[in-house]
């Protein structure tokens, strides 16, 4: 680099830390360019600045500008002017070599892509933007037409404010990256502790007061079973709000689609906390990929599962528990059958009805068989076709 007085040094070292700090600490690295350019063309003692980025087909589109106090007139916003992938600026972004011109209109090097907005310009210089490894665009400036050309010193000074602006975006656009994942990993964390843990152990505490309040039915005094009855309401409104939340917190990242946990893991989780309660294991079996299971079929078969279950431990007073799940190409297919006493008369039909009511919001069909003889059998089905 050429000598520069001290004070231009200065400038520009207060001009990189400064766009070094914004950077870093922005949300969006790239709100940080309007400042970029201003810098720059304060640097350079320009009329204008300009900040094009580099598209993958090589054309250079203007993200920001800025025209100083001294520029003639208004002129037209370039911001959005996208410039030829044979422009000076397109060159210098690709090649990393800065380019120096007395005027735009005259010097064939630039002339045939000059946009009609900035026509009015004669002096010209244009930097690299970015790293050797991660080239983002160019850096602009103009004077008007008739000012004196850019110096060796300014177009320097251009090219390394340019150059450390440029890592600075390039690093913040790095750490906010980190900073996404790392939330984001965070967040399905403990979307999964709310659902793998805490929902299933709400459920669990629900299905054995439910039992306790059977075992004691007709002994239990009005204000004490009207007691009981509501806390097993409070907790399933507590499960339901959990799972919305772990809901939430999945769908939270606007680049990620929602989605639901993996539903072969949901369907171990839900047989074996069924198995702790039952105090043996019930049998699963998994037939098929259900990695593709559309969002909403998942988290109906989800609650199915957990709901078929639950009667099970409540009621059925079995020995046996088969679970099979099956995936086909038309459809999803989940099976609960026990070897139990079947379902009570005098039993809630809630349970039965959000069965029901499940399947049908999926575009299915829920049938259940139970005898004292034979035992209950759930047969809950749903078309992959019409959820997705």
């Amino acid at each position: 680099m050429h000598d520069m007085d001290s004070t231009l040094a200065k400038r520009m070292l207060a001009a990189s830390t400064e766009i070094t700090r914004l950077a870093l600490s922005a949300e969006d690295p790239e709100a940080v360019l309007p400042l970029v350019v201003r810098r720059a063309a304060e640097l350079a003692e320009a009329d204008l600045g300009v900040v094009t980025v580099r598209a993958d087909d090589g054309r250079l589109t203007v993200e920001a500008a800025y025209g100083a106090p001294t520029a003639i007139g208004p002129l037209g916003d370039p911001v959005g002017t996208v410039l030829s992938s044979r422009s000076a600026a397109a060159r210098v972004a690709r090649s990393g070599v800065p380019v120096v011109v007395d005027d735009l209109i005259d010097d064939p090097l630039t002339a045939p892509y000059v946009p009609a907005a900035l026509r009015v310009y004669g002096p010209f210089a244009v930097a690299p933007f970015g790293t050797r490894e991660r080239r983002l665009g160019a850096l602009a400036v103009y004077r008007r037409r008739g000012a004196s050309t850019f110096t060796r010193v300014a177009v320097d000074v251009l090219t390394s404010f340019a150059a450390q602006a440029g890592l600075a975006l390039v690093l913040a656009e790095g750490s906010t990256a980190r900073q996404r994942i790392a939330v984001y990993q965070e967040r399905e964390r403990i979307a999964r502790d709310l659902h793998d843990v805490i929902v299933q152990r709400l459920y669990a505490t629900g299905v054995q007061l439910e039992v306790l309040e059977r075992r004691l039915s007709g002994r239990l005094d009005t204000p004490d079973a009207a007691r009981l009855s509501e806390t097993m309401e409070q907790i399933d409104q507590a499960i339901a709000e959990v799972r919305a939340t772990a809901r939430t917190l999945r769908s939270a990242d606007p680049e990620d689609p929602a989605h639901a946990p993996a539903l072969d893991d949901s369907m171990r989780s839900e047989v074996q906390i069924a198995g702790e309660l039952l105090g043996w294991p019930p049998r699963l079996q998994i037939e098929g990929d259900l990695s593709g299971v559309p969002v909403p079929v998942a988290d109906h078969a989800r609650a199915a599962l957990r709901e078929a279950l639950s009667n099970v431990v409540r009621h059925a007073g079995a020995k046996t528990v088969l679970v099979r799940v099956r995936r086909s190409d038309s459809g999803l297919l989940l099976q609960v059958v026990d070897d139990g006493c079947g379902i009570p008369r005098d039993v809630s039909k809630r349970g039965l009805r959000n069965l029901e009511e499940r399947a049908v919001a999926a575009g299915g069909r829920c049938v259940i068989t139970s005898s004292p003889d034979s035992g209950t059998t759930v047969t809950w089905e749903v078309p992959l076709t019409a959820a997705t």
